[in-house]
C-alpha cells in the first residue's frame, strides 16, 4: 500500500508505542484500494494496525449480522449502515457519508467509444455488472438499463460479479467486452487509465451515497474510533477524491 503525504492532526499522533491498537475494517469493493491506501498512511502516522476485509456490501452486511469480528463498516450504500444502527449493531453517532460513487460503462479497449448508443446497438457478447441484489453499483447499473429501456433486452448478455471489483475483472480479462463499474475502479493507480469509459448521468440511477459506521462491538476501541475520524480529515478526503469518488462534505 502506498503512503499518502500529509500532516495528520495531533489526535492521531498520540497513539504510538504502548498505546497502539488494532482495528478491522470491512469495506465495499469499489473503495478497497482507497481504504487500503488510507490505512497504510494511518498506520504509519499512529502506530495502530488496520486489517482490511473486502467484499460486496450485501455480503459484508450479512457477515456482520452473523457475528463477523469487524469494527468499522464502509459500505457502498446508506441502507445497510442504517439498518445496523436500527438493529443495535452500530453506533449512530459514528455514521456518516464518506463518499458518493460514480457509475461508468467501461471497455478495456481504449479505441472503442462507449456510451448509451453502445448499449442500444447491442453488438457485444457480454456485459458485466455487479449483482444488483448484493452490490449498490449493480443496483445502479440495473436502474440505468431500465432508464434506457434496455434491461429486458440485454439480460441474456449480462454476467454477474459478486461485487463491482469482480465486474471490473470480468471486463478486464475479456470475459465481457463491457462492464458497469465504479469510476474509482477505472482511475485507480493499480489499474491505470487504460480503456475508455462513459460516465453515466447521475439522474439515471439513485445516488450511490456510501456510508461508514462504527460497529457497536468497537465502541470502546480507540484504534477503530481514530480511524473513523481520520477518514474525515482533509488529507484523507483529498485521497478519496483522487480515486474518483466524490466527497460528501458536511454529510453525516
Amino acid at each position: 500500500m502506498r503512503v499518502v503525504p500529509g500532516v495528520i492532526p495531533a489526535l492521531f499522533l498520540a497513539a504510538t508505542g504502548a498505546f497502539a491498537g488494532e482495528t478491522t475494517v470491512a469495506v465495499a469493493a469499489n473503495a478497497a484500494e482507497v481504504v487500503e491506501t488510507l490505512a497504510a498512511d494511518f498506520e504509519q502516522q499512529t502506530g495502530h494496525r488496520v486489517t482490511v476485509t473486502v467484499g460486496s456490501t450485501g455480503k459484508l452486511y450479512a457477515q456482520i449480522l452473523h457475528g463477523a469480528p469487524f469494527d468499522l463498516f464502509l459500505a457502498a450504500d446508506q441502507e445497510r449502515p442504517r439498518l445496523l444502527v436500527e438493529q443495535g449493531l452500530a453506533v449512530e453517532d459514528f455514521r456518516r457519508t464518506y463518499a458518493i460513487g460514480r457509475l461508468v460503462l467501461w471497455s478495456p479497449d481504449p479505441g472503442v467509444a462507449v456510451g448509451a448508443d453502445t448499449l442500444r446497438d447491442g453488438s457485444f457478447r457480454r456485459l458485466a455488472i455487479a449483482n444488483p441484489d448484493l452490490a449498490p453499483y449493480g443496483a445502479a447499473a440495473r436502474e440505468t438499463l431500465r432508464e434506457l429501456g434496455l434491461w429486458e433486452s440485454l439480460r441474456p448478455k449480462i454476467v454477474l460479479g459478486e461485487n463491482v471489483g469482480q465486474a471490473f475483472a470480468m471486463a478486464a480479462s475479456g470475459n465481457a467486452e463491457l462492464g458497469f463499474v465504479s469510476l474509482a475502479s477505472v482511475l485507480t493507480p493499480r489499474h491505470g487509465r487504460d480503456g475508455s469509459y462513459w460516465e453515466v448521468p447521475e439522474h439515471f440511477h439513485t445516488p450511490i451515497r456510501q456510508d461508514s459506521v462504527l460497529l457497536e462491538r468497537a465502541r470502546d476501541n480507540p484504534a477503530a474510533r481514530d480511524f473513523h475520524e481520520f477518514l474525515n480529515t482533509p488529507v484523507a478526503l483529498k485521497t478519496v477524491e483522487s480515486f474518483g469518488l466524490v466527497v460528501a462534505r458536511g454529510s453525516r
